[in-house]
């Protein structure tokens, strides 16, 4: 890994050159969660150092999550805002210009964001918008005013995707389910892998999959388990996507969260990569999680 950056207020979170991946991905296969960050003299961060979060990521532009698809052997993406850029998507935009119709993306709006920028942002590319309900980043909407904005985004053909911390899937998590878009939970609801699949959070996370129009992303096998580090495999993540796939298979999408903010470790990508031979053991549920479920959600056109 590279040095972060000569400014000692940013740390690089990602690796340089990770790991070529053993598992030859199906054609078409999607990375439905990543970021792009800078470059700083174009995207300035909104902030760097918000509440709680530390010394910034160091930039990490669309020329290097390029870079890293095409050595991952993947084929389509969907970027999500960060907060570090705030509400100005442009950063993700750009991306989206230059993906050749590949890449689309995932915005962050205020609740009071005109339809005219709603619409503008679908006929960008953005198939969605999300909010954050987590302690480190910021925020502040009720999950009520948010479902309440849902309406509107039926109109623009946008989805909800969230954020939560784990045990707000009781409460968050039921509030959803009066929203009017699919809503696309993050990153398996940022249960904690080490309380096993029996886990009152993990049941609840289950229990929302089965209402209509929730899916979930299987990414983060390397976040929600805290004493995990790379080259371990991330077991108890590993077996809780893999139950989530294997009992919804249609609900389910994959990313690889580069570049990894706010992190307890430096993942490597392509082991990331490698441990979806364990998360969808088949063929069959290979091409659904990464080529199938994407599709029919973000609506590539090429």
């Amino acid at each position: 890994m590279s040095p972060a950056s000569d400014a000692p207020d940013f740390v690089q979170t990602y690796l340089d050159t990770p790991s070529l991946p053993a598992l030859k991905l199906p054609a078409g296969s999607c990375d439905t969660h990543v970021h792009v960050l800078g470059p700083l003299d174009r995207f300035p961060y909104a902030q760097a150092n918000g509440p709680k979060r530390g010394p910034a990521p160091a930039p990490a532009p669309k020329e290097r999550l390029f870079a890293l698809h095409q050595r991952m052997g993947i084929e389509r993406c969907v970027i999500v805002q960060t907060v570090n850029h705030g509400y100005d998507n442009g950063v993700v935009e750009d991306a989206i210009e230059a993906g050749g119709g590949r890449y689309l993306g995932i915005a962050r709006v205020t609740l009071d964001v005109t339809d005219r920028e709603l619409q503008r942002l679908a006929d960008r590319g953005f198939r969605g918008v999300r909010f954050n309900f987590m302690r480190h980043l910021v925020g502040g909407e009720s999950p009520q005013e948010v479902v309440a904005l849902t309406e509107r985004l039926a109109a623009r053909g946008l989805h909800l995707q969230v954020h939560f911390e784990s045990e707000l899937v009781h409460t968050v998590g039921q509030a959803l389910r009066a929203s009017r878009v699919p809503v696309v939970i993050d990153h398996m609801g940022r249960v904690d892998a080490r309380l096993g699949e029996s886990h009152t959070d993990f049941q609840a996370l289950m229990g929302l999959l089965e209402q209509p129009g929730f899916h979930v992303k299987v990414s983060g096998i390397d976040r929600i388990d805290a004493t995990c580090r790379a080259g371990q495999g991330y077991p108890a993540g590993v077996l809780l996507a893999a139950r989530l796939v294997e009992r919804f298979p249609d609900q389910c999408l994959w990313g690889l969260d580069w570049p990894h903010p706010n992190h307890t470790h430096v993942p490597d990508d392509g082991e990331l990569v490698d441990a979806l031979a364990r998360i969808a053991p088949s063929a069959a549920a290979l091409e659904k999680l990464l080529v199938h479920n994407p599709q029919a959600l973000y609506r590539f056109a090429v």
